[in-house]
């Protein structure tokens, strides 16, 4: 049975169940269907939750992560890719990590403000700071909040490197704030791009801009000489693994500096949102799909394991990885992201006292 043909499948969604919050005694138990507006690429029934922060950069200890801190404006994600981690997260806040994640959205309007003063703490030494540690800062709502915007004018204005992912051309609009920090050194711009399948692309990641869009974005924040890593991730064996040369091929065309890649791993309440979604969507393979990512997961859909929990094991990950490398070699050789550039960091508290 094709997609099509699957009645039971939420058109519009990447989530089609909301799964039980552990943290709740209640659970939900109907979903009502509800029109969605595709040009916008915008929920008309998503509702704003406000959070007044206490603190707006995060910091990590993950052995296994590149970025040690980040910034999240948004939880939350009305772009409703099936895999996010970040679904789990939403659990926190009381919601579920299906269908709520994508429509009830916890926004952070006092972000800049608390950057700012996270610069000015006493002693503060700069390290990149990443926008979109978890959910994309620049997903529709954007458009209208522009909190993500606000951010960048705290880190162009104090000198401070940061590093963007995001999978939404929405970026563009900021071109005035990164091409000046590109010019510092201060920027690095990750784009997300795991199919170049327009079909695949809607039903894995229902309210996002297409393939040819990101291509897009990719070559004119290159010709503004601002760097972008393609991030094919993540890669999803029996989905979109055998993708990964076109996608760093095409990237690379556009200018692209370098690649990184993920192989999908559903922790926590992923693994269910994820299988009702690929039977749903992909009934003739859901089973193959699932035996292979398990495969790269020592037998289980969840992998916690520093080390492995993003890169995977076996064969399975293997044959990823070397198609990774050789794509890689074939497409990106002599290439290389610039180094970030700390030295231009101004503090803006010490500077006005130096004044008096």
């Amino acid at each position: 049975m094709s997609h099509e043909e699957n009645q039971e499948y939420f058109k519009g969604r990447g989530a089609q169940v909301n799964t039980h919050n552990k943290f709740l005694k209640n659970k939900y138990v109907v979903e009502h269907e509800e029109g969605i507006d595709e040009p916008m690429l915008e929920n008309t029934c998503t509702q704003i939750y406000e959070e007044h922060a206490k603190k707006i950069v995060s910091e990590s200890n993950s052995p296994d992560l590149h970025f040690m801190h980040s910034i999240n404006p948004y939880q939350g994600c009305e772009h409703g890719c099936i895999y996010c981690y970040a679904r789990n997260t939403h659990e926190y806040y009381g919601f579920s990590a299906g269908l709520d994640f994508e429509r009830k959205i916890i926004v952070k309007r006092n972000g800049a403000k608390l950057l700012k003063d996270y610069f000015n703490k006493k002693n503060y030494k700069p390290t990149v700071i990443l926008l979109s540690g978890n959910t994309d800062c620049y997903q529709p709502m954007e458009r209208r909040l522009k909190l993500t915007r606000a951010l960048l004018e705290v880190f162009l204005k104090y000198r401070h490197p940061v590093g963007i992912i995001t999978k939404n051309n929405l970026i563009l609009r900021d071109i005035d704030i990164l091409e000046p920090m590109a010019k510092l050194g201060l920027v690095h711009v990750n784009v997300s791009l795991n199919s170049l399948d327009e079909q695949l692309r809607q039903k894995l990641e229902p309210r996002t801009i297409t393939a040819t869009g990101r291509l897009a974005v990719i070559e004119k924040l290159s010709e503004r000489n601002i760097p972008v890593r393609v991030m094919v991730a993540p890669i999803i064996p029996g989905l979109n693994s055998t993708e990964m040369p076109n996608i760093i091929k095409a990237a690379a065309d556009r200018g692209a500096l370098a690649a990184g890649f993920t192989i999908v791993r559903l922790n926590g309440s992923i693994g269910e949102i994820f299988t009702d979604w690929v039977e749903k969507a992909f009934p003739d393979r859901a089973e193959k799909v699932l035996n292979m990512i398990a495969a790269c997961h020592g037998g289980n859909l969840n992998d916690s394991r520093w080390g492995t929990r993003m890169s995977g094991e076996g064969n399975i990950a293997e044959s990823i990885h070397q198609l990774f490398r050789m794509a890689c070699t074939r497409f990106l050789a002599g290439k290389q992201m610039p180094e970030y550039n700390y030295s231009h960091f101004t503090p803006l508290k010490g500077r006005q006292t130096n004044l008096f």
